[in-house]
């Protein structure tokens, strides 16, 4: 057979046509991928002595996905539907050998095929609608024939993985070797018309399973196209012929993509791999062996970093200097561990070896031959400096000490030791076991080694880095103060509470600003001696009222649950006559303006001073640390798209001037986007 592709080999096995593609890592669809499965099929069509033709991947998978860098260019001929309608009209049974994962695009061709053999650890999955779209190659027109609706639609609107052994799925699970189990069974259906899927009927259902899976997952999908797209095409097209089925589907998932939330999660999906990219010099730095990590701090920050690194695999010391604090922190670690291993997280034997790899200490000296140190102790300069000076005296000279700060100078708190170069921002979140940001901080010190080596770290333990300069509040929390004035703005001006908070929550966001404020606690850095009575905050505190944990707040709580509040709303109201304030009605427009434009306006700001290295960086931010919607694509690329002409517009209509960056108007000028901008 005349077949020359560099990724792809054709031989025979007898009668039987084998096609292994070999393009690692993981079989990405690319052109290559899809010229050599068309011309296979067409070497195989020709030449009479074969009666079946076997597709398999090397390596560890089956196709998984499409080629991330056509997402971004666009595909070029033959497409993917031609590729699988090829396979699907050979006139010789081609057989998918499937291991690994076939996932998008991988898994459309394998229902393509006319049979399925797999590994028993085979999944297939589509997950096209994380990136906005559907299914454009018969995805959801061929699964709902090989396994009913209700396991489609959980597949295509939810991402859900099916298993190999998913009844309808395959037609033979491969015990050993998978290309000999997947020849053995080419031999038994070559002399065999083959079974195309196009052809088979939908399995029988009733239309309120479509009617119960949406109404289950309403919620979820409030906010998305996809997965609403998705459940009215299954519901209408499994009425009609497969043609015009997969027409209906083509045709959605074209509009989809060419979509504003398609666009904004493939740029989501693009800003999370790039996120923590180092420079080629920086990233070319040999990294340090990291065994032992040193917690400060027993707090609730420290106890979420320590399950991080015991998770990650690393020996973890946590230090206290109050016993009871040490011991109360080891036991909710250790409890946790616990947890996770009850609820199927966690085998025994990790967590035993977590349990293991756990000790508590008072003493500093304790911490001499760890290779990290984090310290996630009291938010007060003072307090980082006195624990930065104990460790510079007994940590092994080329140890990393590590703040878990939030808002402080990482240059002020690597003056407190002779090793400057050593010292760097891990800004963790909470919980830190289980939100991924970590903002990785450089001081004007800090060497480039450490930083690739925090990066490194970071990514170990399953967390997202972004590497940030050192400012108050470095990216995320730099931006979060200025949307928290802006929101106690508005309720000077006449919004209530519930107004602002349910305006960001219709844009996506989880929870709106004081709903938040509630949650942290109201009484987070303030105390009664010293209470003037100067804020909202304040004078809410001093009625007792100290958010969700008092079960009143800037809202009532009954049974948990968030209520408006007449007594607050009253009490604001007459704060901000007291204050020169005449309330007015505002517009949800208006709020949602006056929440956004001021803290886009600071993003622009962030960059222009070099505290992110690129624009995308602030979006990933706010995607892992703040629950911005990836369907709005984060704060940088939503001001892209509103248009930043547009945002300085309304910013000086809104009386902003004096507060608009340099930067802002130097890009309107010269009509750059932010994610053109280059400080």
């Amino acid at each position: 057979m005349a077949f020359d592709h560099a990724i792809a080999k054709l031989e025979t096995r007898g009668d039987v046509a084998l096609l292994t593609i070999d393009s690692p890592p993981v079989n990405a669809i690319g052109h290559a991928i899809r010229l050599a499965l068309v011309d296979a099929v067409a070497e195989v069509e020709k030449d009479a002595g074969v009666k079946a033709l076997v597709v398999t991947c090397a390596g560890k998978t089956f196709f998984a996905g499409a080629d991330i860098a056509e997402l971004a260019k666009g595909p070029a001929e033959p497409l993917l539907p031609t590729v699988i309608n090829t396979l699907e009209d050979c006139s010789k049974p081609v057989i998918a050998a499937v291991h690994g994962t076939a996932l998008g695009g991988g898994a459309e061709i394998a229902l393509g095929c006319h049979y399925r053999v797999a590994v028993p650890s085979a999944q297939f999955g589509m997950p096209e609608v994380d990136l906005g779209f559907l299914p454009g190659a018969g995805g959801t027109q061929r699964l709902p024939r090989l396994v009913g609706v209700a396991k489609a639609l959980e597949t295509v609107a939810l991402a859900k993985r099916l298993r190999a052994d998913e009844p309808g799925l395959v037609d033979k699970l491969a015990e050993g070797d998978l290309v000999e189990a997947a020849l053995a069974f080419a031999e038994t259906v070559k002399d065999k018309p083959a079974v195309r899927t196009r052809d088979r009927s939908v399995p029988a259902y009733d239309e309120t399973v479509i009617d119960d899976f949406a109404k289950a997952n309403a919620k979820k999908f409030k906010h998305l196209e996809a997965p609403k797209a998705i459940i009215a095409l299954i519901r209408e097209t499994m009425k009609l012929d497969f043609a015009t089925g997969i027409a209906m589907e083509r045709k959605a998932s074209l509009e989809l993509r060419a979509g504003f939330q398609s666009r904004a999660l493939r740029h989501a999906f693009f800003a999370e791999r790039q996120a923590g990219k180092l420079p080629k010099e920086v990233a070319a730095l040999a990294r340090k062996d990291i065994a032992t990590v040193g917690i400060i701090g027993s707090g609730t920050m420290g106890v979420g970093i320590s399950l991080a690194f015991l998770g990650g695999g690393y020996t973890v010391r946590i230090l206290d200097r109050q016993a009871e604090a040490l011991d109360r922190g080891v036991k909710r670690i250790r409890d946790t561990i616990a947890k996770n291993v009850a609820s199927g997280r966690t085998p025994e034997a990790k967590a035993a070896a977590q349990n293991a790899a756990l000790t508590q200490t008072m003493d500093f000296a304790d911490l001499a031959d760890c290779d990290i140190v984090v310290e996630a102790a009291f938010e007060t300069m003072a307090v980082k400096q006195d624990v930065f000076g104990e460790l510079d005296k007994v940590c092994k000279a080329d140890a990393i000490l590590a703040s878990n700060t939030s808002y402080l100078d990482i240059d002020q708190i690597a003056a407190a030791t002779k090793r400057p170069q050593q010292v760097v921002g891990m800004h963790f979140f909470s919980p830190a076991n289980i939100m991924k940001l970590v903002e990785v901080v450089k001081g004007k010190d800090t060497a480039p080694a450490v930083i690739a080596t925090c990066v490194d770290l970071a990514r170990k333990i399953g967390k997202v880095p972004v590497v940030s300069g050192n400012a108050y509040g470095f990216i995320g929390n730099r931006m979060l103060a200025v949307r928290r004035k802006e929101a106690d703005q508005l309720v000077l001006l006449g919004a209530t509470p519930s107004e602002v908070d349910s305006v960001l929550e219709e844009f996506g966001m989880p929870m709106g600003p004081f709903r938040i404020s509630d949650l942290a606690g109201l009484d987070l850095g303030w105390s009664a001696e010293t209470s003037t009575s100067s804020t909202i905050r304040e004078c809410l505190c001093e009625l007792g009222r100290r958010g969700q944990k008092t079960d009143a707040g800037f809202y009532d709580y009954v049974d948990g649950k968030a209520v408006r509040s007449e007594m607050v709303e009253e009490l604001i109201r007459d704060f901000a006559k007291r204050n020169g304030y005449t309330p007015r009605t505002i517009s949800r427009e208006e709020i949602l303006e006056r929440l956004l434009y001021p803290f886009m306006n600071e993003a622009v700001a962030i960059l222009a001073d070099g505290i992110a290295e690129r624009a995308s960086d602030i979006d990933v931010v706010w995607f892992f640390g703040y629950g911005w919607p990836r369907f709005n694509g984060g704060p940088a690329y939503y001001a892209d798209e509103i248009g930043l002409p547009k945002i300085l517009e309304r910013l000086e209509a809104l009386g902003y001037g004096e507060q608009v960056s340099p930067a802002l108007r130097e890009l309107v000028a010269s009509g750059k986007t932010l994610a053109e901008f280059k400080g």
